[in-house]
């Protein structure tokens, strides 16, 4: 492939792996090809020739933003989305549909934009099987797709038998809520259900998991709709792990917002998860300590998704080993692996983290398909929570590859202060908002 300069590509790249404090969320591109931004301006879908076929496995937003920023970093390629759901629920902003504060829309997106604005092949079905030799995935219907590249973003999949008693079937009772949807809305039914005065236990992971905050901005948004709506009801929160992230920050919240209402129990101070006894509503510790609630939300340990486990792409521990410069497999070529699934150093689980690894490595397929060395490549990550709907916290790193390994930043990013005012708190809140905004646009549309 010829026709783009290094110089272009760079600038292509451009804003790829802005940050801006500001919001969280900065993207922008210096400047498109003729094509390209004949797409962009009139809303005509480009007249591609294909020279390159990438194909993308997976539509959340490690995929999504992979299939659209490789198409605007190389409009000559030709890129095909293969998902099988047509609407992604997105686990940002999935508690606030917990908390009462939005509906199952708000955090439905849908892949129309990929495909009419930015020509991307956008097919709904599931990738029964890869063949990295001869380089081409089967999919359930019958039908086949060549490649060039392959990407896979195929997200997590539970431990199903890491718990005596809690299987794939137990979660419609006791329900994890940590793929949204069908989850989320069995989980808020239960809520809604349950009497005022009633107990809500929520029993996070060991790390590594998708969304280290995850599970105590569930606390909170949950907490105030009890304080809303059931004001005698409590919260415990049985942890695997012995600190989380920004806890600081979080109890002080809880302290504030709903005093007496959160509990936050320790893995060393209450043992850990036993079993699970689905028909009473009981978590036994390893003691055979048993702890009874109206809601159990149990979010089971988790590992890289099937079809990146069934394609030899993960090791013992369940993960997918990459290039963390490229994010290309370390068990086949020219397959990557990005999000949830790979792994990549010092980056967290997070629809941020997958969003900026999507356009990682949209560039460097970009690069290699045009035999242009690519740039040296940093990756962001920004975390909003809200403890309350006016009350925000946030963590953000910036991120380079040092020895072959991304690691933190020194002195770049940080966390909300401890020390912070209302009005900050609220700011954040709004950010936080903004932030969510943003990032599903730059993915889906």
């Amino acid at each position: 492939m010829n026709g783009i300069s290094r110089r272009r590509f760079i600038r292509l790249m451009g804003g790829a792996g802005a940050f801006s404090a500001l919001n969280g969320l900065a993207w922008s591109l210096a400047g498109c090809g003729d094509t390209e931004k004949q797409s962009l301006d009139t809303g005509k879908q480009p007249q591609v020739k294909a020279k390159a076929r990438a194909v993308i496995v997976g539509g959340g937003f490690g995929g999504a933003s992979c299939a659209k920023y490789l198409r605007r970093f190389a409009a000559d390629v030709q890129v095909t989305l293969i998902e099988p759901s047509r609407r992604f629920y997105t686990c940002p902003f999935s508690n606030t549909v917990l908390g009462g504060m939005n509906g199952m829309d708000y955090i439905s997106h849908g892949y129309e934009t990929l495909s009419e604005r930015y020509a991307i092949n956008v097919v709904h079905d599931t990738v029964s099987d890869i063949d990295p030799v001869a380089k081409r995935i089967s999919l359930q219907a019958g039908n086949s797709v060549d490649y060039d590249a392959l990407v896979l973003s195929p997200g997590i999949d539970f431990r199903w038998d890491a718990v005596e008693g809690y299987d794939e079937s137990a979660a419609e009772m006791i329900p994890h809520a940590w793929q949204a949807g069908n989850q989320t809305q069995i989980l808020g039914r239960q809520l809604v259900a349950m009497e005022d005065g009633g107990v809500v236990i929520i029993a996070p992971p060991g790390n590594p998991f998708r969304c280290p905050p995850g599970p105590y901005e569930r606390a909170s948004l949950i907490a105030h709709y009890l304080k809303t709506h059931k004001p005698r009801s409590k919260i415990l929160m049985l942890d695997a792990k012995d600190k989380f992230s920004k806890q600081p920050l979080f109890m002080q919240g809880w302290e504030a917002v709903y005093p007496g209402m959160i509990e936050w129990v320790s893995g060393s101070d209450w043992g850990g998860i036993g079993r699970i006894d689905t028909q009473s509503r009981t978590l036994y510790s390893s003691f055979d300590k048993p702890h009874t609630a109206d809601v159990i939300n149990y979010i089971p340990p988790q590992m890289a998704g099937s079809i990146a486990r069934n394609s030899g792409l993960a090791n013992s521990d369940g993960w997918c080993p990459v290039d963390q410069r490229t994010f290309e497999s370390n068990m086949h070529k020219d397959v990557y692996v990005i999000g949830d699934a790979s792994v990549a150093g010092q980056m967290p689980k997070s629809g941020f983290a997958a969003n900026s690894q999507g356009k990682v490595c949209a560039a460097g397929l970009a690069a290699k398909f045009h035999g242009i060395e690519m740039p040296d490549p940093s990756y962001v990550n920004t975390c909003y929570s809200l403890v309350a709907p006016d009350y925000g916290i946030s963590v953000a790193a910036v991120y380079r590859l040092v020895d072959g390994e991304i690691k933190k930043v020194e002195g770049a990013g940080g966390v909300s202060p401890k020390d912070a005012d209302a009005e900050f708190r609220r700011d954040e809140a709004r950010y936080a908002v903004g932030w969510y905004q943003s990032i599903t646009a730059d993915s889906f549309t």
